[in-house]
């Protein structure tokens, strides 16, 4: 099967979920017998990595070496930033994407699209142009979902209508699951054309030998965001300061005036090296991930594989790793639900948080990458 991959980056180059996320489909598609071609960008101004380079962060086995083609392009970056400017840019981007692959769309049996990548492609077909059967994955879908506040309320409506021209105009849907299929078909696309996949997570992520720590220990990981809840969650620790004993840690670029100055709070700066990351994770009990929306967290992820308790809001398909079984499911982003499940997991007695984190590291068996590209792979060849 042949499979032209669109992205907007991929990890290590670009940072972030989405990045990570096409980083895996394209370490594994080509490892389960698909010829692919990854499109994916660099940052304009940065130096562009050549094909090698790409292939060897990524790393294959012997068979993947063979079924994969690299295209690095750079994404535009405006001089000044205006309303609509990263719109605009990624216009401009999916335009220099359609420009490197119009002439061999024949080639390939499914176009697998992450965010705007396809949209000069869809606009291209709509107009008639012969094309195989695109499918597009917006991840987390936040401009549906709730926001943190006027100007991301804002922002949502300004994205809503261009999302939706890519939504109706591809083959189908990719999702998470949860509440994310909820959103798709909410926003009028048949479920019929709804695909649902998890993300997944590597077998070098798992430790099944993580044990409660004699002071409850939290972790926060990402970056400073108004849509993380890091403001409710910094009032909610502050509340609890006098009156219990807890560790908290944070790994991420945060700023400095959003720090809490605390004995019990501790900052880590961004880490980027994984096994100094799942270091971090084994100095922790819980997982916080308290956002207004979200698609499925890498973090979480890792933090159940890492058989950690999860707390974090019910938003995306969060609910796909964490229930009452292995952590605390928050229907809102309130300073009062943050702190309720804070106080819980505190006070929660030993044998009780072992038995989250075991229910942790079993639902994180469910995710393994080896398994759900097969599964991918198995669905892509039926469409």
């Amino acid at each position: 099967m042949r499979v032209l991959l669109l992205t907007d980056g991929i990890f290590p180059f670009v940072i972030g979920g989405m990045q990570k996320h096409s980083y895996y489909l394209s370490k594994y598609l080509p490892q389960n017998d698909v010829k692919l071609t990854l499109v994916h960008c660099v940052n304009e101004g940065e130096v562009v990595p050549s094909e090698q380079e790409v292939i060897s962060k990524i790393g294959y086995d012997k068979e993947g070496l063979n079924n994969i083609k690299v295209i690095t392009l750079t994404f535009p970056v405006s001089k000044f930033r205006f309303p609509g400017h990263y719109l605009w840019n990624s216009w401009l981007y999916s335009k220099e994407v359609f420009n490197n692959v119009k002439n061999d769309l024949e080639k390939y049996d499914f176009v697998y699209a992450k965010g705007f990548t396809a949209w000069k492609l869809m606009s291209a077909k709509k107009r008639g142009l012969a094309c195989p059967p695109i499918g597009v994955k917006f991840h987390g879908l936040n401009m549906f979902q709730k926001a943190a506040n006027i100007r991301a309320k804002l922002e949502h409506l300004m994205f809503r209508p261009f999302v939706r021209f890519n939504m109706f105009n591809s083959d189908f849907n990719f999702s998470y699951g949860g509440k994310i299929t909820d959103i798709i078909a909410e926003v009028g696309v048949p479920r019929s054309q709804i695909l649902e996949f998890p993300t997944g997570i590597e077998a070098n992520w798992f430790n099944d030998s993580s044990t409660v720590k004699e002071i409850r220990t939290f972790l926060f990981i990402g970056r400073y965001e108004r849509l993380k809840g890091v403001e409710e969650l910094n009032i909610a620790i502050k509340n609890l300061m006098g009156d219990y004993e807890f560790n908290f840690l944070f790994v991420g670029p945060i700023p400095e005036e959003k720090k809490i100055r605390s004995s019990k709070v501790k900052y880590l700066g961004k880490i980027m090296d994984e096994t100094a990351l799942r270091q971090i994770y084994k100095q922790a009990d819980i997982v916080v991930c308290p956002s207004y929306s979200e698609g499925m967290p890498n973090v979480i992820m890792e933090g159940i594989a890492q058989s950690l308790a999860v707390i974090a809001t019910d938003v995306g398909a969060t609910r796909e790793m964490v229930s009452k079984e292995n952590g605390w499911l928050l229907g809102d982003v309130s300073v009062s639900s943050i702190q309720k499940a804070l106080i819980n997991a505190i006070e929660l007695n030993v044998v009780e948080l072992d038995e989250k984190k075991r229910k942790s590291f079993d639902k994180a068996q469910q995710f393994l990458w080896t398994t759900n590209a097969e599964k991918i792979v198995a669905l892509l060849k039926t469409l």
